[in-house]
């Protein structure tokens, strides 16, 4: 995602994408769920205001090895480093579930 052609293909893909993108890039993610519940905050100020199609607000979901050993807030920040330029560019709410790969049990 380097070059300038791979940046063009990935704005042009929906916030979802993107974000588990970067998060599998980042995090090596071993699981990942996205759920966009924007729908859920339609009278919010960041939703009348967002040019992003609604893309504002969103459940994540994710284990990933990287969280060994890390604090809640740590694996927080780790997960807003990662989508940091989503989050200048309209996404407004997270809500996190992150865990290691013991933490997540069996499947």
């Amino acid at each position: 995602m380097g070059s300038r052609g791979g940046a063009t293909v990935l704005q042009q893909l929906n916030r979802a994408s993107r974000m588990r993108t970067k998060l599998q890039t980042a995090l090596e993610a071993s699981a990942l769920e996205i759920e966009d519940v924007s729908h859920q905050h339609a009278g919010h100020a960041a939703m009348r205001n967002n040019n992003n199609a609604g893309e504002t607000h969103f459940n994540l979901r994710i284990v990933s090895p990287k969280f060994e050993g890390q604090s809640l807030v740590k694996r927080h920040r780790m997960v807003y480093d990662a989508l940091a330029d989503e989050l200048q560019s309209g996404l407004h709410a997270l809500s996190i579930v992150a865990k290691t790969p013991q933490e997540s049990g069996p499947k």
